[in-house]
Order: C-alpha cells, then sequence, then structure tokens
C-alpha cells in the first residue's frame, strides 16, 4: 500500500530544493564520447571518469533513475494540477547519436512547479523506460526537458507499454525518417504544439534526481505522470533504427534511491 503519512513533507521538499545551486549543465547534444554499454570503457559504469565535469555521475546522491515503489511513495495532495501553458512552436528532429530529440528554437510553453516556471526547450525518447514502477520496466519513455530562468532543470517524464500507435509519435515518424542513420542529423519539423502530447492522468510521482545522460546535474525536478501510455512496436523499431545503436537500448541502469523522498499527488475527491 502507498504510505499516506504527509507529515512535513511540503517543508522537507522545500529544504531538498534550496540545496542546489542552479542546474546549469544541459544534457550533451554530442552523445558519442559515452555508451549504454554495461562494462564498456564509455559505459555508464564509467561515465563520471570521462570527464572532470562528469564527476557526479559516479559520485552523486540523488541521481536518476530511480525505481518509483510504492512502499517508499507518500501520497499527498497539496501538490495540486500539473500548471501547463504550452504553445505550438517551430521545431526541429535531431539525430543525437544514442537516441532522437525534437528541439524547440524558443521554446514552447511552460509549466509551473513550486512556483517556479519552466520553459519547455526540448523531448527526446528512451528504450526501454528509465524509472520503474515497483521494479517494473517499460517499452519507452518519453522526457520533455524544461529550464528556468535561472537555469534550472525541470523534466516530464512519461512511460509507454506496447500497444496502440502513439498519435503525436505517429505525426513525427516521416520527419525521423529522414534523419536515419545521419549522425547529428537535423530536419526541420514546423510548428510542432506540445499540447498534443497526452498524459491520461493528473495523478503524476514527483522527486529530487538528476539528468539521466552526462553530465548528470542533480538538482532536477522530476515529475512522472502515473498513467502509463501505448507506443506500437513499429513506432518502436523505428527509433531504435534511427539511431543505430549497438547496444539497442538507452536507458541509463537504475540508482540509488538513498535518503530520498517521492511523492505522489493524487486529487482529493470531492465529497457532497
Amino acid at each position: 500500500m502507498v504510505s499516506r503519512n504527509l507529515i512535513i513533507l511540503p517543508l522537507c521538499l522545500s529544504l531538498i530544493l534550496t540545496q542546489f545551486m542552479p542546474s546549469t549543465s544541459q544534457e550533451v547534444e554530442d552523445e558519442r564520447e559515452f555508451s549504454y554499454e554495461e562494462g564498456s570503457e564509455n559505459g555508464p559504469g564509467h561515465w563520471g571518469s570521462i570527464h572532470e565535469d562528469w564527476a557526479v555521475c559516479d559520485e552523486g546522491e540523488m541521481q536518476s533513475p530511480i525505481d518509483l515503489s510504492h512502499k517508499r511513495v507518500h501520497v499527498v495532495s497539496h501538490l495540486g494540477h500539473l500548471r501547463r501553458s504550452y504553445r505550438p512552436s517551430a521545431a526541429t528532429m535531431i539525430n543525437r547519436g544514442h537516441d532522437i530529440m525534437l528541439k524547440w528554437e524558443h521554446g514552447a510553453g511552460s509549466v509551473w512547479m513550486n512556483g517556479t516556471k519552466y520553459v519547455l526547450n526540448q523531448l527526446h525518447w528512451h528504450w526501454p523506460s528509465e524509472h520503474t514502477v515497483n521494479g517494473r520496466r517499460f517499452t519507452m519513455e518519453l522526457h520533455m526537458v524544461h529550464e528556468s530562468e535561472d537555469g534550472k532543470i525541470a523534466v516530464v517524464g512519461i512511460l509507454y507499454k506496447l500497444g496502440r500507435a502513439d498519435n503525436f509519435l505517429s505525426k513525427m515518424e516521416d520527419y525521423i525518417r529522414k534523419i536515419t542513420d545521419i549522425h547529428d542529423g537535423k530536419e526541420e519539423v514546423g510548428v510542432v504544439d506540445p499540447r498534443e502530447i497526452r498524459r491520461g492522468s493528473r495523478k503524476y510521482y514527483r522527486y529530487i534526481g538528476s539528468l539521466t545522460t552526462p553530465p548528470c546535474t542533480e538538482g532536477v525536478v522530476w515529475t512522472m505522470v502515473a498513467k502509463i501510455r501505448t507506443v506500437s512496436r513499429e513506432q518502436l523499431k523505428l527509433l531504435k533504427e534511427a539511431v543505430h545503436d549497438d547496444t539497442k537500448m538507452n536507458a541509463r541502469p537504475m540508482q540509488a534511491i538513498n535518503d530520498r523522498t517521492v511523492q505522489f499527488y493524487r486529487p482529493r475527491r470531492v465529497r457532497y
């Protein structure tokens, strides 16, 4: 069962957030320097030694991804609905080597978290999922990466299982094909509306973690949507073939949760 202990959680989360300097280090755009192959010289176990400013990948205490275990989750209602004010904006599809990224040139609106405004800059896909729920790993994970005016990072993640095709990804397929197997390949997509990305639930998990690729910057506000969406086998194959990654996956291994608190937002039921 999910714990219902709500005591001092708002204060704890606030204190955790203030421990960090702004997360100014974005994910690296050239992914050739690292790999996802376990045991390799540039694999996940050695990311921290590739560059000095990547050291936190090995030494950090608040790394992502983690298992969202219901044994450690605290149910809360004070976080409120995820406030989104997204808007259509011009975007470019980019093949980064290990993943496919859709980048909005001038942002595509924003979300508000803990009183801070974060602008949506890009999204990308991981397969299989990086986060797990009660130990279960899913087929794919979408990351929507936001940044505040002072350089803090917030990521909204959506998990997928095999099933019906994802409507948003369906609209992106032709652009992904054009950059297939072209490292740093770029294709202008035109105006893309992030509001077309379906979440399907107001419930979500919230915790403080890190980027899941080098430089593994900590202090990232993670919001993982509770609803599991679907993606087709053909869409997953398209993403994999587009990057032609020898490891056939681009998910970082699970990281220790240590003493972190994971909150689960569930709206209050209105009683009449």
